[in-house]
């Protein structure tokens, strides 16, 4: 049953938000969506068959309120939600489209489809094994150590999302595989490894999305960072899109007081909370409910950092980065990143030539005003850290990327301008080669050397 909430929002004319029934659908229940009833068969069906290797999930409110039915298959949170044919290479498709037509066992589907993702580079940069750290000599499921000052944690309620984004570099936690999976439900053990760790000051719960978790098992987590052996964490940050697939949850839940709650007793303690919001499109925060979670969230003391990557078919447009900026400072948000799309999945469908990337933010930063001026890239979040494309130029008669790292394994790396050859077809920086007569880019060698002394000390302790 609908229930009708009263909003504080500073005038008389203040709007009641509906709370709403939280209703989902995976590929199990496409049929089911009454609004891709009339939409072609073929276009169904390709749904069906990209679905059972990409994960697939989609709740009624991104249905009705964020995708425009009579702009399909072009409208972006369409193409950002629902699996696409492109989104496999052709003979991924063919194969296992043969299998859904001629409705195989899920015993004869499961290798093939199985093989096929292990094909996509389910794990990227080192996640399985160059960023896990160790407590105790034992590895630590469920955490990454990347960055010296940065620790990242799954927690274990947490791996689920609102809605999956066809795009998302994190699709192998969705798939039931729990070798591909990240979880940890140790509060304890996160606590321990930080207190161990003196040197990292920032923490970034991440998933899927932790905003999925009840207000209690998020309070698990966070809480204990209060304590004075963890002083030394100031910084929390919260990796979500629950401000685009489930607004509510910060308006309407039954535990929203709870878990804004606990944003202000976080503050109050001294810490910094980063409540980074994933939108990829203005369309995502053009809705009453969505400026009202974020007025709310703000008004914990927490800021919303905003940060997304460029997709072709979604937002390959510098006039639309220009206005979701644009917006989202007007809203009280602060722009932080544009990512250059991740090697993994289905990045054959969305990626854009890294030329084109720093052409588009360019472009699009010409328009904004200053204070939207604050989002960095495009950026590529690769094996050896952040990697930003600071433009293009020519040097001694030869045209070149000029490149920096934002964040590097090695602190030392941080901020010192490199220089690729130009490639209009590079997407990623394992196509870039160095220019300017270089035979390797700087880092490369004492990075190996991070690889094999990480690799030695995992085997040990296995």
């Amino acid at each position: 049953m609908n229930q009708r909430v009263s909003i504080e929002l500073g005038s008389p004319e203040a709007e009641a938000f509906e709370a709403r029934q939280f209703k989902v659908y995976t590929h199990r229940q496409l049929d089911k969506i009454e609004a891709i009833q009339n939409l072609p068969d073929d276009l169904r069906f390709d749904m069906r068959v990209v679905s059972q290797v990409l994960p697939f999930r989609v709740n009624e409110y991104v249905i009705e309120e964020l995708i425009d039915w009579s702009n399909i298959p072009a409208d972006p949170v369409f193409q950002l939600t629902f699996p696409q044919r492109g989104m496999l290479r052709p003979e991924h498709y063919d194969e296992v489209a043969e299998l859904v037509r001629r409705e195989a066992s899920a015993a004869e589907m499961k290798p093939v489809i199985e093989r096929v993702r292990s094909e996509l580079n389910p794990h990227p940069a080192g996640q399985m094994d160059l960023n896990l750290p160790l407590l105790d000599g034992e590895p630590l499921p469920g955490m990454q150590h990347k960055y010296r000052e940065t620790v990242l944690f799954f927690p274990s309620q947490g791996q689920v999302c609102h809605s999956y984004c066809t795009f998302c570099f994190r699709w192998a936690q969705f798939v039931g595989d729990k070798d591909l999976k990240f979880a940890s439900s140790e509060a304890d053990s996160l606590h321990r490894y930080l207190a161990e760790h003196t040197e990292v000051t920032d923490l970034l719960m991440t998933g899927g999305d932790p905003m999925v978790m009840k207000a209690k098992h998020l309070r698990q987590y966070l809480e204990g960072l209060m304590a004075p052996e963890l002083d030394h964490v100031q910084d929390i940050r919260i990796g979500t899109k629950s401000l685009t697939f489930w607004p509510y949850r910060f308006v309407t839940d039954p535990d929203a007081e709870d878990i804004l709650e606990l944003f202000r007793e976080l503050v109050a303690a001294g810490k910094h909370v980063a409540f980074m919001a994933h939108f990829n499109h203005w369309k995502e925060m053009d809705t009453p409910i969505c400026r009202e979670a974020i007025r709310r969230i703000r008004a914990t003391g927490a800021e919303i950092r905003t940060q997304a990557p460029l997709l072709k078919h979604i937002n390959d447009d510098a006039d639309q980065w220009a206005r979701m900026w644009t917006t989202q400072v007007r809203l009280g948000m602060i722009p932080y990143y544009m990512f250059v799309e991740r090697d993994t999945g289905a990045r054959h469908y969305f990626e854009v030539p890294l030329v084109r990337a720093w052409e588009i933010y360019r472009a699009a930063m010409k328009q904004v005003p200053g204070l939207a001026r604050t989002a960095r890239g495009p950026s590529m979040s690769a094996d050896p850290g952040k990697v930003e494309i600071q433009g293009v130029t020519e040097i001694k008669g030869e045209k070149v990327f000029v490149l920096r790292f934002i964040q590097g394994r090695d602190s030392d790396w941080v901020q010192r301008p490199f220089f690729a050859k130009y490639d209009e077809e590079a997407t990623w920086l394992n196509h870039l080669e160095p220019a300017l007569g270089e035979s390797a880019f700087f880092y490369e060698a004492e990075f190996a050397a991070m690889k094999d002394e990480k690799q030695a000390l995992i085997m040990k302790a296995s």
